[in-house]
């Protein structure tokens, strides 16, 4: 019997390493999009401010799609944005 517990606290270790490294790799990718979210709307606001400044109507709103955008895409996303907003003031 003490064989037999011994063994099952020996797998649920190793099962919980396995899940700790697991969540570990995957918490980095939800940071770095995290991150590419937050810079971008920062970005955006930033950009859209500017634009009005000098009298460019063009401006980026920041919803579920944009967001997705920036954060799978980051800094080209960003740019494709704006470059489909520029496109339709032609």
């Amino acid at each position: 019997m003490e064989r037999e517990n011994a063994f099952l606290i020996m797998a649920g270790i190793c099962g919980l390493v396995l899940l700790i490294g697991l969540l570990k790799r995957k918490a980095g990718i939800i940071l770095n999009i995290a991150v590419r979210i937050i810079v971008g709307c920062a970005a955006i606001i930033f950009l859209n401010d500017f634009l009005q400044k000098q009298g460019i109507p063009v401006a980026a709103g920041i919803n579920p799609l944009n967001l997705l955008t920036l954060g799978s895409l980051g800094t080209s996303g960003f740019a494709l944005i704006y470059g489909i907003l520029f496109y339709s003031l032609l």
